[in-house]
């Protein structure tokens, strides 16, 4: 008995040890992700490369991120081109970055990653169907992650992102995705004037038909960033490791609505009904892959998109949803080019009691982002003095911005040029913002919530597409 009981203790001290043991390495965790804001206290780790956002977000330097930058990526173009438009910033005559990217390259690359720990915010933008596993495995050592969209594009794999933000809440560190038009100046200036009920009114019910809050968002798969043509990977194409676009791109345009119609409010996945959902594909010819691939064949992993020699690509879809009872649209197309002068297009209108206030970047427009008021319920007079007031009112937190009247019952919004930063500055604002944030130790409350619905929204309109 007196031999059981020796037993019996040592195997109690030893769980206790582990549990102990396991606490330990969780606070330690936690020591390890406090920030101050001091000069390169943030180390990132670049993993597994595969879009040119990734580099984006070192398209300018930031005092509390360390230069060295420690890349982990399976051999291959991708990290190639990576390391290409870095060397292109440090390179360039006007204000050159300083970076020094530390390459590891190999099929061991994650777990080595993973094993070696050299950073304490892991960066992810490139192929979409391992996110969900970078970003839960991450999480699970212990690292902050600042992810590029979609974070999870298919509906089976949505538990496991839900389980990476538990276990990121758990282990104290920040998961966070990069949502770059929250700082487009006149989504901005629309989500400011909804705001406001002397002249919005308050946001309408909709409709499917008339939803009340409509994104539409159009792409192209020939462009040019940083004033040079891009080239894109193969498998950017294959909807399998891309993702279809409505759970890809689509992700901005759902993260505005609820970012707009319900600001700073925390949503639960009892606030979505998925009504309709659509997809279809475009169309490329060899030619066109060759342009903006410059590969001469498909390669094997894509022939199953092919109909006699043109690539069907599901990049289109459409989602028609209702968010706390509120009718909202998101839709994206993708063309081949834009036509000459345009590039990326983005349309929005939100309906409300008073007025409408609606985004068009068309023709007209030069093809710029321009915000429209239309006095819908209201008198013209009177809606008119409240919306001087208004933008008076604005100008205090946006100087130089005014109120044009430019019909019986339409106004336009004038934006000095100096906000009209683009699509690629955006990256570095949310860089600058989730700096902010592992400061402070937490996101806003509603963050992660939202984060969580977006998602469901998508991979779910998603399944409803695809019936």
């Amino acid at each position: 008995m007196k031999h059981l009981s020796i037993l019996s203790t040592a195997f109690i001290l030893a769980l206790s040890a582990c549990t102990g043991g396991s606490h330990k390495s969780t606070e330690t965790e936690k020591d390890n992700n406090i920030f101050t804001g001091a000069k390169g206290e943030v180390k990132i780790i670049t993993l597994d490369p595969g879009h040119f956002h990734a580099a984006l977000l070192q398209k300018t330097m930031y005092d509390q991120v360390d230069p060295v930058v420690n890349v982990y990526a399976p051999n291959g173009e991708d990290v190639v081109d990576h390391l290409k438009r870095i060397e292109d910033f440090n390179t360039r005559e006007q204000n050159p970055t300083t970076w020094e990217e530390k390459v590891y390259k190999g099929d061991d690359f994650f777990e080595k990653m993973i094993r070696e720990k050299p950073g304490n915010v892991m960066v992810t933008a490139g192929n979409n169907a391992k996110k969900t596993d970078y970003i839960y495995k991450t999480i699970e050592a212990g690292i902050n992650v600042l992810a590029d969209k979609p974070m999870v594009i298919s509906p089976e794999e949505f538990p496991k992102l839900e389980k990476a933000f538990q276990v990121a809440k758990e282990k104290g560190v920040l998961l966070y995705d990069i949502m770059t038009e929250r700082h487009e100046i006149t989504t901005l200036l629309q989500r400011e004037l909804s705001q406001l009920p002397e002249v919005f009114g308050t946001l309408q019910k909709g409709s499917e038909e008339e939803p009340a809050i409509t994104k539409e968002s159009v792409h192209h798969f020939f462009k040019y960033v940083s004033g040079k043509a891009l080239k894109r990977p193969a498998w950017f194409f294959d909807t399998e490791q891309q993702g279809e676009g409505i759970v890809d791109v689509n992700t901005h345009l759902v993260d505005l609505i609820q970012w707009e119609a319900f600001p700073e409010v925390k949503l639960s996945k009892e606030d979505v009904e998925i009504v309709s959902a659509k997809r279809w594909t475009t169309d490329l010819t060899p030619e066109m892959f060759k342009k903006v691939t410059y590969l001469d064949d498909y390669p094997e992993y894509l022939e199953k998109d092919v109909d006699g020699d043109v690539l069907k690509v599901y990049s289109n879809g459409e989602i028609n949803y209702t968010l706390k009872g509120v009718h909202a649209k998101a839709s994206v197309v993708w063309n081949f080019e834009a036509p000459e002068g345009a590039g990326d297009t983005h349309y929005s209108i939100m309906r409300g009691t008073k007025c409408n206030l609606e985004i068009i970047q068309g023709e007209k427009e030069g093809y710029k982002p321009q915000l429209y008021i239309e006095a819908t319920d209201a008198d013209p007079m009177v809606f008119a003095g409240s919306l001087n007031n208004a933008v008076t009112g604005l100008a205090e937190t946006y100087p130089g911005i005014s109120v044009k009247k430019i019909g019986d019952k339409m106004w336009k919004i004038n934006i000095p040029e100096k906000y009209k930063v683009g699509h690629e500055a955006h990256f570095g604002q949310v860089t600058e913002k989730y700096l902010q944030y592992l400061i402070d130790g937490k996101l806003p409350d509603w963050e992660i919530p939202n984060m969580i619905v977006k998602y469901y929204t998508t991979t779910k309109g998603l399944k409803a597409a695809e019936l």
